[in-house]
């Protein structure tokens, strides 16, 4: 709009003002018709009319018409007269409600171990609503271990943060339904045969609305569940909460410490009278406490399903050593879980989880991801698509020619560590990013993991006198150096997406619909079918979990033929790949 329209307006609206104004006072009445473009000039004899001596018809307001602020008057206003004075305009009282006033003078002088800017950050974490998000700080302050918590029907057998909170966590794990289609339809298919009836499932996962929505399939498919989570951070407390309302023996809670994660593991485990004989593990630390603690329960245990490269790289080293005494099921490795968990999941959830806990922007920043398997891919995928510049290392010269070839540069850690302003690790392996690259790294540069070890950052070596950690927000620690210069370390090193952000419910539902029929596979599995050793999928149970999906897209699938079946020597149904193929 231009500066001579704009002034038009303001006069129009000032010349309106006076037309009013005269009015109200006859006195000024001179003033608004010489103001105005319509009304007839009053010219006496021997005068010039004002309006033809101007190039502009459009008269300023006159003195009278304008007002200014009075200093004096503690921001009150003030009419300045045509001699110059200034008079005083009627002041208006500004009304304050009583229970404004005294919500501000309830504005809490003390603040618990939950700061307030803790509380603020941290409901842009929280996946239920702002108003479940505030506790009181007695309960904040109070470890679960030390309360004694009872659902609505008795049941006091969990150890959760706050039962209170379950109608949120319902809310919560009925959304994640419907964005599950295959645990649903499973759940709908099995439950009249009931194939988990008899099962007893010790699990050790994540504990989210999509991991209650599984608990619930295997319930209803039978089965009786105890729950601990396998990270610290990434419990939503409302969901356990749910699950305790419900039945469900669950012990977890968001940030516990290194202490409460084992306890909570053997809460689930050791309990008089109850013997699990199935395991779900995320992780392999469920199965190496009762190594470890209770041996003899495996004389009982018919099979373990895991699901991570961790757990998996830990089962085929005591089979290797002889040491395994179970079937176990290999879910890592299925086709479903590796392209749709470990791809799509990551290329989503790794933009989510950086931009709630740092506001970063990704456009000109250079990245280095460490490792380009299936979450390496994800992550480099998306940031490339968002302008990030992206380096990769690998020490798979297959994994890491496909990364040449997706168009990233290759390089070692110890040649960009000086320059990148973000380093993403996906490897699942130990001392990846080492104390020596930290101290190298620039200012401001951000460490995270999208790995599920939490030993890929070695974030142990930065706990020393001469580094001081200072909490930011939620998930977020800034620890600085003697020289002032300070990295961003996300979630202490633990799985950022899951810790920091949540991760698209769809392809959870993949993983979780594998880990069911890999559950319900080894329990009714014939006696000698299975040995002690590490399997994967069947093939014909992955096609299975992909073809349970497909309606959600409205999907179609191309049948064979009988003659096209025989030509490829194929059964009609499936399997359609050999074990050897490669999806790419």
């Amino acid at each position: 709009m231009s500066v001579q329209v704009v002034a038009a307006k303001m006069a129009e609206v000032e010349l309106k003002d006076g037309k009013n104004l005269a009015k109200n006072d006859p006195h000024e009445a001179g003033s608004s018709a010489a103001a105005s473009p319509t009304a007839e000039p009053s010219v006496k004899a021997g005068e010039s009319s004002p309006g033809l001596l101007t190039p502009n018809p459009v008269k300023m307001p006159q003195a009278s018409a304008m007002k200014r602020p009075d200093p004096q008057q503690n921001g009150g206003e003030a009419f300045v007269n045509r001699d110059g004075t200034v008079a005083e305009a009627p002041r208006m009282k500004k009304i304050q409600f009583a229970d404004q006033k005294q919500e501000f003078n309830k504005r809490p002088t003390k603040i618990g171990r939950r700061s307030l800017s803790r509380s603020i950050s941290q409901s842009s974490t929280d996946s239920y609503s702002s108003a479940a998000s505030y506790t009181d700080s007695s309960d904040d302050e109070t470890s679960p271990r030390d309360k004694q918590q009872k659902n609505s029907k008795g049941n006091g057998d969990f150890c959760i943060k706050n039962i209170k909170q379950a109608d949120f966590g319902r809310r919560e794990i009925e959304i994640a339904e419907q964005e599950m289609p295959a645990l649903m339809a499973l759940r709908k298919r099995a439950q009249g045969e009931k194939p988990l009836a008899g099962a007893k499932v010790v699990g050790c996962t994540h504990i989210t609305a999509q991991t209650a929505v599984l608990m619930e399939t295997l319930s209803a498919l039978g089965a009786q569940c105890r729950w601990a989570a396998c990270n610290i951070y990434s419990t939503q407390n409302e969901v356990a909460a749910a699950l305790a309302e419900g039945g469900f023996s669950v012990f977890a809670w968001k940030g516990e410490s290194e202490d409460d994660f084992w306890w909570c593991i053997d809460r689930c485990v050791n309990l008089e009278g109850w013997q699990p004989n199935m395991i779900l593990d995320d992780g392999g630390d469920l199965t190496h406490w009762i190594y470890k603690k209770y041996p003899n329960m495996f004389k009982k245990i018919k099979g373990i399903v895991e699901e991570s490269v961790t757990g998996v790289h830990r089962l085929y080293q005591l089979s290797k050593a002889g040491k395994l005494c179970v079937p176990a099921m290999n879910v890592n490795d299925s086709v479903t879980k590796q392209k749709f968990d470990n791809l799509y999941c990551c290329r989503e959830s790794i933009l989510d989880g950086l931009k709630r806990t740092t506001d970063v922007m990704f456009g000109g920043k250079q990245v280095v991801v460490c490792g380009y398997g299936e979450v390496g891919k994800g992550c480099c995928a998306a940031l490339k698509a968002m302008g990030s510049i992206v380096y990769v290392t690998e020490i798979d010269p297959i994994c890491a020619l496909q990364a040449c070839m997706d168009g990233f540069r290759l390089v070692k850690l110890n040649e960009v560590i000086r320059q990148v302003d973000i380093v993403i690790t996906c490897t699942g392996n130990k001392n990846v990013v080492v104390r020596e690259y930290l101290d190298r790294m620039k200012n401001g540069c951000i460490v995270c993991n999208m790995g599920h070890s939490n030993t890929e950052i070695d974030v142990a070596s930065l706990r020393t006198p001469e580094l001081t950690w200072e909490r930011v927000r939620s998930q977020v620690d800034h620890v600085i150096w003697p020289d002032g210069k300070r990295i961003v370390l996300l979630a202490e090193g633990r799985l950022l997406n899951l810790s920091c952000s949540t991760v698209p419910t769809f392809v959870l539902s993949i993983t979780a619909t594998t880990q069911a029929l890999a559950l319900i596979e080894l329990y009714n599995a014939p006696e000698g079918r299975y040995k002690q050793d590490v399997y994967l999928l069947p093939k014909k149970m992955d096609e299975y979990v992909a073809s349970l999906h497909l309606p959600t897209f409205d999907a179609h699938l191309t049948e064979l033929t009988d003659e096209q079946a025989k030509y490829l020597g194929l059964n009609k149904n499936g399997p359609f790949k050999p074990n050897y193929y490669r999806y790419y």
